[in-house]
């Protein structure tokens, strides 16, 4: 979309975090759910159309263009975006970057609209980190292919259409080399949902293991029709639900600043307010910094990608660089308040908790330093 297109979009988001999405913070997490007269809201804006093409349906945004309206809502409480993350990011992206054309033209429409909402199978209970484990099995039926494994973690699932779902097709190929990834309809005969999981923050996001018992589907659902090349896949999706992630880092990062800052201007101590404290100004500082050097470095890596750079070491960087700095911030937010930062009744609470998913989820930190550190080995190797 041209400039000024966007540039009203986006201010039509913000409108909607700060009339909508932050007032009923407080309702969601009571109730552990979003409404849906949210969810149909954000269907009506076409914020689940953010990353397909316009050719599709949808809105047809550049990384920096979604990384900015995903910056924009996560002001809100960071569940806001898990409704719409699975199909903007890693559930659609797949088909987008892989698919064939038919495998585009039957879903990618429905996920502009909201119609469907996909979500990601890759997670199983002894491979995550080492996705290349997954035991997951599609074993050749003829024409179909009959799955059987358990998926774990999965955000959406029992909201979800559609998966994209990896799953060995070559049991005796170990390692990568031998998964598919599949477009898995959710009403499909054989798959059922574990119980909803109970997690330490992000009420109203829904997680849940995806259950697959003999599950038929046909060998046209292999994204892009050629087996074998599912965990190749799955890594483009994650470098730009890297930057996604970077995104939404950023976007909790300024909430966490405003209400750490709002607090300090108000609440006095020794008969002055603790803004005017050096020790708290250098909490506050450091908070700032923090959010400048993530922004700039979500900035530099979401337009090198638009360019269609090799990014992977990059996108690592800055995952792992924009979760650990929020993580630090929803700290400092909470040494800020003091004891009233310990307690519910205050939000920097909740997004103390909230924030702590960041740096395990898409990538550990620490499988982000090896991505880095590898990378940076095979350059200096590849010079010598």
């Amino acid at each position: 979309m041209d400039a000024e297109t966007f540039d009203l979009f986006r201010t039509t988001v913000q409108r909607f975090v700060a009339e909508k999405l932050i007032p009923a913070e407080d309702a969601v997490e009571e109730a552990d759910a979003v409404p849906e007269s949210i969810i149909q809201q954000m269907r009506d804006m076409g914020l689940f159309g953010l990353s397909v093409p316009e050719e599709f349906g949808g809105l047809g945004c550049t990384m920096a263009e979604e990384a900015a309206i995903i910056r924009e809502i996560t002001r809100a409480s960071v569940v806001f975006r898990s409704v719409i993350g699975t199909t903007v990011g890693i559930g659609s992206q797949g088909i987008v970057m892989d698919g064939t054309e038919e495998q585009k033209r039957e879903w990618l429409p429905k996920f502009a609209t909201g119609e469907a909402i996909a979500s990601f199978g890759l997670t199983e209970p002894e491979a995550g980190s080492d996705a290349g484990s997954l035991r997951t099995v599609a074993i050749r039926d003829g024409d179909n292919y009959r799955i059987s494994g358990t998926k774990r973690y999965i955000t959406n699932a029992p909201r979800a259409s559609v998966f994209t779902l990896m799953a060995r097709t070559e049991p005796d190929v170990k390692g990568a080399a031998g998964i598919s990834a599949f477009i898995l309809p959710a009403s499909t005969p054989g798959i059922s949902f574990g119980k909803p999981e109970k997690k330490m923050g992000q009420k109203g996001s829904i997680t849940t293991d995806v259950i697959l018992d003999d599950v038929v589907v046909p060998a046209s659902a292999i994204i892009g029709g050629v087996p074998g090349r599912g965990f190749k896949t799955a890594m483009k999706v994650l470098d730009r639900g890297r930057i996604h992630i970077a995104a939404v880092s950023l976007g909790m990062c300024q909430r966490l600043i405003d209400m750490a800052l709002s607090y300090a201007l108000e609440r006095k101590q020794f008969g002055q307010r603790i803004a005017d404290f050096q020790l708290v100004q250098g909490m506050l500082a450091d908070m700032k910094v923090d959010m400048l050097t993530t922004e700039a470095l979500m900035q530099s890596v979401a337009a090198q990608f638009d360019a269609g750079e090799p990014v992977s070491l990059e996108c690592a960087a800055l995952k792992y660089h924009a979760s650990e700095a929020v993580g630090r911030i929803a700290d400092r937010a909470v040494q800020i308040y003091g004891g009233a930062g310990y307690m519910a009744e205050y939000k920097v609470e909740r997004f103390y908790r909230d924030v702590r998913l960041l740096r395990i989820y898409e990538g550990t930190s620490q499988i982000q330093q090896t991505i880095i550190a590898r990378q940076m080995i095979r350059q200096a190797e590849s010079a010598r």
